[in-house]
């Protein structure tokens, strides 16, 4: 399944690095409002950057939880430390996908 699912991670990688030297091949369209081909290409970054950062965020999110959970039922005397600590984590992860969000509404801005 790991095999099935990077195959196709890569295939589209491949195509998303690949986009903008074809769109570079391009002339663009005369008179066409904020860029033409390179407005689509911000937009494209953009709608990628919060993607790909709200998913990692997510599931960054979700691991951090179920070990703080796994650590309790092993050792529930300890759940002071672990409290603080998967507050604090969580909380860097959340910056990074805020971060995500900044880059997106940059981007956006420039079209």
């Amino acid at each position: 399944m790991f095999r099935k699912v990077s195959g196709w991670l890569g295939a589209a990688a491949a195509i998303v690095i690949a986009s903008p030297m074809l769109a570079m091949a391009q002339t663009g369209a005369a008179g066409a409002p904020g860029g033409g081909v390179r407005a689509g290409l911000i937009a494209l970054g953009a709608g990628l950057a919060i993607g790909i950062g709200a998913l990692g965020c997510g599931m960054g999110q979700g691991r951090l939880a179920a070990s703080a959970m796994e650590s309790l039922g092993r050792n529930p005397n300890s759940e002071p430390q672990i409290r603080t600590w998967l507050i604090i984590s969580l909380a860097f992860v959340e910056s990074l996908s805020l971060y995500a969000l900044l880059i997106a509404y940059i981007l956006q801005g420039k079209i």
